[in-house]
């Protein structure tokens, strides 16, 4: 495996929880000019305006948009939901407040990620905000332990693509999404979007993956896809350039980006 595959997956998972750069002049540009104005619920600013979030998650919110986000998946308080390889927490912790006071929020990481991350992972879980994250160690072919059941909504937030290199067996990890979530629960999956047509031809070389490649895998393991949304797209993106937050440099967050979300019939 090339090395300089892992590192920069690496960076993306645990940048939220170190030292992370601050929004890039483009980054700004491409909130402001490029990308439709995407409706966010009072309450999803509102915890995106908590002032007890750690500057360090604001500086990556111009291009993460997690009101928007967590506006399209719907999250309310009460809700079981689960997110698959967590990193340091940056979305985990949005969930958490977003299901706070009585919800949970099973943040899966694998041993791989563990290993290079255990300690900004532990510093993530003992913030007050986190108090509803139930830490899950487990290889993502079985991600979810017996107890996460009936859930909610499961998301894989932009690393659907680093499962394929990582030689994940997605079609296990998929209908053991299938078989966590209730009746009518929804899986969400985000991602940098790859030319149309490449497949997963560019998840190690651009990080990236063919939008279309992914819903095949996810509609095979019994989901039907619900509704997408446009808030993380750029059209002015050729879809030719390594988005991975190493060595995207000033263009990280510019990336154009889907958002799918499936739901259990």
């Amino acid at each position: 495996m090339n090395k300089v595959l892992p590192l920069a997956f690496l960076l993306g998972a645990f940048s939220c929880a170190g030292s992370a750069p601050p929004a890039t002049p483009s980054e700004a540009r491409f909130t402001t000019e490029t990308r439709a104005p995407s409706a966010a619920s009072p309450r999803a600013r509102a915890i995106v305006e908590a002032p007890d979030r750690l500057e360090i998650d604001r500086k990556l919110d111009a291009g993460r948009r997690p009101a928007e986000l967590l506006t399209f998946l719907g999250v309310e308080p009460g809700m079981r939901v689960a997110e698959l390889i967590a990193g340091a927490g940056y979305t985990a912790e949005l969930l958490a407040r977003a299901v706070a006071p009585n919800g949970a929020v099973y943040a899966q990481n694998p041993k791989f990620v563990l290993e290079h991350g255990e300690e900004p992972w532990k510093e993530r879980l003992g913030r007050s905000a986190a108090k509803t994250i139930v830490r899950v160690d487990r290889e993502l072919d079985d991600p979810l332990p017996p107890e996460a059941k009936d859930l909610d909504l499961v998301l894989v937030n932009l690393v659907y693509h680093d499962t394929v290199w990582l030689g994940v067996d997605r079609e296990k990890m998929n209908r053991a999404v299938f078989g966590s979530l209730r009746k009518g629960g929804r899986y969400a999956i985000i991602d940098h979007s790859a030319r149309h047509g490449t497949g997963f031809a560019d998840v190690k070389t651009l990080h990236r993956v063919d939008e279309a490649a992914v819903r095949a895998e996810v509609e095979h393991a019994g989901f039907v896809l619900q509704t997408e949304s446009n808030f993380l797209r750029n059209p002015s993106d050729a879809r030719d350039w390594n988005d991975s937050p190493g060595v995207a440099g000033d263009r990280r967050g510019t990336s154009d980006r889907f958002a799918l979300l499936f739901v259990k019939p």
